[in-house]
């Protein structure tokens, strides 16, 4: 008899279930109780069979709905009982995700798991918007960053270095600090025509998203009345979309006709 259950540390990518890994969806046909994120989306959620306990963990800016230490403490706690445990956590585990923080925690106490990657909403979100990350001759690096800082506080980051014209920087999480990220990457230097776009539930049949130019964003964003969870992209690839994109309805594509121009 197996002394402990397993925790298994799933990504659920962005939010369409086919993105999915097979691993994945695998894992969530054979747990006996999944611990999920705010951000899996319910497309995902219904792939999980009937009959299997569900435990919604989800933390929002500003309202957490479980503490972190609470959490780790859950996980330990299920394994301890012999459960076959999902932790499902929106994009990947390992991005943004703090599955690293519960996987110290599950290591600390004996208990087995695994990490099973997930689709990170930086290159999901961009493929479904129609703009590369990298770009010869346009983009040679991605940075990505949080847009939201533990315990809420102050954004504090390293500005000069993240207004490098030859990279594209995606920020997770930016919605808050929008104004002060764009701020921020100015004073360093940054151009204020830089191609920048936000997508609001990407890859999602309720997806939205805006382009602008970086010294305008915000402003674009705040007339979109666009709300979490949103990604942010800026740098000279995003000017790719107006060829690029693909996942787009004719009343979209319409209403981001104007957008694009600014870009091109």
């Amino acid at each position: 008899m197996r002394e402990f259950g397993k925790v298994h540390l799933v990504g659920a990518g962005p939010g369409d279930p086919e993105l999915l890994t097979i691993k994945a969806l695998r894992l969530l046909e054979r747990a006996d109780v999944v611990v999920y994120d705010r951000l899996v989306s319910d497309a995902v959620l219904d792939l999980i069979p009937g009959g299997v306990t569900r435990i919604d963990v989800g933390k929002a800016s500003g309202r957490h709905g479980m503490p972190q230490r609470q959490i780790n403490e859950l996980l330990v706690s299920l394994a301890r009982k012999r459960r076959q445990v999902v932790r499902l956590k929106g994009g990947d585990p390992f991005i943004f995700g703090r599955g690293s923080e519960e996987a110290l925690h599950l290591r600390r106490h004996g208990i087995p798991f695994e990490v099973v990657p997930g689709i990170t909403a930086a290159t999901a979100c961009s493929a479904y918007a129609g703009v590369p990350l990298t770009h010869r001759g346009m983009s040679r690096g991605v940075r990505l960053v949080t847009g939201h800082f533990r315990d809420d506080e102050p954004i504090d980051l390293d500005w000069r270095a993240l207004a490098d014209p030859e990279a594209t920087l995606v920020v997770y999480m930016g919605l808050s600090n929008l104004a002060r990220i764009t701020t921020g990457l100015l004073d360093a230097g940054m151009a204020p025509d830089t191609p920048a776009m936000a997508v609001q539930d990407g890859t999602m049949s309720a997806q939205r998203r805006v382009f602008a130019d970086l010294r305008h964003l915000p402003q674009r964003v705040q007339e979109a009345g666009l709300g979490a969870p949103l990604l942010i992209i800026i740098g000279r690839t995003v000017a790719l979309a107006g060829e690029l994109d693909w996942y787009l309805s004719d009343e979209e594509a319409q209403r981001v006709a104007s957008d694009r121009s600014v870009c091109a």
